[in-house]
């Protein structure tokens, strides 16, 4: 583990959108894991109530005694709390099923909109020695998902290859702007990644066009295909890197990877 004194801030990206099935979770254990193969340090914060990340990551349900949950709300220790995975510099923070009343309970909280900006900035994270956390956010616009932007510099956004799919960015976007003007004024948009493109289909390719058309360069050249790996490597507890290294999915996870990495290196120079 590097120096924590010698070491810069890890760069915070949201993974959202709030419609289900475009394919976050998978883009969000994916990234990750790619990013941890390349020698990067990874932490994911799983802030779904469905806990998808934390299966996909074999993390069981009665092995996550702490979860996003006291991240959120208790005084939990962090290293109670993060949990290492199969993968090599990759840990996580779980989520349970008890995350779906966070919502309610934060109301309350003068600070509702700030704790997770908070909780990843306490000083017991340095020694984690991070290069990047990644947040799975759950498929809404609620108060989690709020957090997770307050908390970021920036958001990635799966795009799944089908009919209407531009047409679900707009509230997500006016999201993004809301959060710049009361709570992050620095949050960026990270980049829009097509996922599920059937390179067969003509209508993955008009809308690989249509978002390039509207979107230029905020979309990533990369595309994650439709790769019936990607589909079963959950079900292994695997990122598909692990379980197949040489799929299409797995490469195409590895690219998206050394692009999101170039993008920092060109940023920090």
């Amino acid at each position: 583990m590097r120096d924590p004194q010698s070491q810069t801030s890890p760069r915070i990206i949201a993974v959202a959108n709030q419609k289900g099935g475009v394919g976050k979770t998978t883009t969000t254990i994916n990234l990750g894991a790619a990013l941890a193969e390349a020698g990067l340090r990874v932490l994911i914060v799983d802030l779904d109530p469905q806990g998808n990340a934390s299966t996909g990551l074999g993390v069981e349900p009665e092995a996550r005694d702490y979860t996003t949950y006291d991240l959120l709300l208790d005084d939990v220790p962090l290293d109670q709390i993060v949990q290492e995975t199969p993968h090599d510099n990759l840990s996580i923070i779980p989520a349970t099923v008890d995350l779906s009343s966070a919502d309610i309970e934060l109301m309350s909280n003068e600070k509702r909109s700030f704790l997770l900006h908070d909780a990843l900035r306490q000083h017991a994270m340095s020694v984690l020695a991070l290069d990047f956390i990644l947040i799975d956010c759950p498929p809404s616009l609620s108060l989690l998902t709020v957090n997770a932007m307050v908390a970021s510099h920036s958001v990635l956004i799966p795009l799944q290859s089908e009919f209407f799919a531009l047409e679900g960015l707009s509230q997500l976007m006016l999201t993004i702007r809301e959060v710049r003007q009361t709570a992050n004024p620095n949050l960026r948009i990270e980049g829009i990644v097509l996922t599920m493109v059937d390179a067969r289909n003509n209508l993955s390719a008009q809308v690989e066009k249509d978002a390039r058309d509207n979107l230029g360069d905020l979309v990533f050249q990369t595309r994650i295909p439709r790769n019936v790996r990607v589909s079963e490597a959950p079900s292994y507890a695997l990122s598909v890197l692990s379980y197949d290294p040489n799929s299409k999915g797995a490469q195409a996870y590895r690219d998206l990877a050394r692009e999101v990495m170039r993008k920092h290196t060109r940023a920090a120079a």
